[in-house]
């Protein structure tokens, strides 16, 4: 799951970005280092639930290209994320 973990710049004026962002990276390291689809889906379903975090930010400011670059990649990231569970589904199911 390369770039799930990889350090982004944003500047989140609360703070909520790099709590947010050291979570990702053990996530993101327990995604990879796992051996299949079905072994990596419990890790992305939790990632999922952490990038919810940002994606439902109360504090969210369309015109602070901080917050649009935060929910950029927590879009991106969340398609990686969703796509890795389906993934390990579709693969539980033979």
């Amino acid at each position: 799951m390369t770039g799930v973990g990889a350090r982004v710049d944003v500047h989140c004026p609360i703070g909520l970005f790099e709590r947010q962002e050291a979570k990702f990276e053990v996530l993101a390291k327990a995604i990879n280092a796992a051996q299949t689809a079905s072994q990596k889906a419990p890790n992305a379903r939790m990632l999922s639930d952490e990038l919810h975090v940002l994606l439902d930010c109360a504090r969210y400011d369309e015109t602070d290209e901080n917050c649009a670059l935060c929910r950029n990649f927590s879009k991106l990231r969340l398609k990686t994320a969703n796509l890795i569970v389906k993934l390990g589904a579709a693969e539980a199911m033979g």
